[in-house]
């Protein structure tokens, strides 16, 4: 355990932020799951603009790599697109 105060402080502050963090990545796992799992392409495209604008958050806020979005963005598009066909 810290001794020191701002050991202490940045303690609590990793908790809270690993928390956040935890469940921004688990809503955005899921707004991915449901892309892959929509049952019809009208499904899926609303799913892929909420998974699209959650993977760009992400990114932009460094809880996941830019390029890691990028590339799973383009994969959701595909999916989507096959659906479609």
């Amino acid at each position: 355990m810290p001794r020191i105060k701002s050991a202490k402080k940045r303690q609590r502050q990793t908790k809270v932020r690993t928390e956040r963090n935890r469940a921004q990545k688990s809503a955005l796992r899921t707004a991915v799951k449901k892309v892959r799992t929509a049952t019809t392409a009208a499904d899926a495209q609303v799913a892929l603009v909420a998974a699209e604008a959650m993977l760009d958050r992400a990114g932009r806020k460094n809880l996941v790599h830019k390029n890691l979005a990028s590339r799973t963005k383009s994969r959701l598009a595909k999916v989507v697109a096959a659906k479609a066909a």
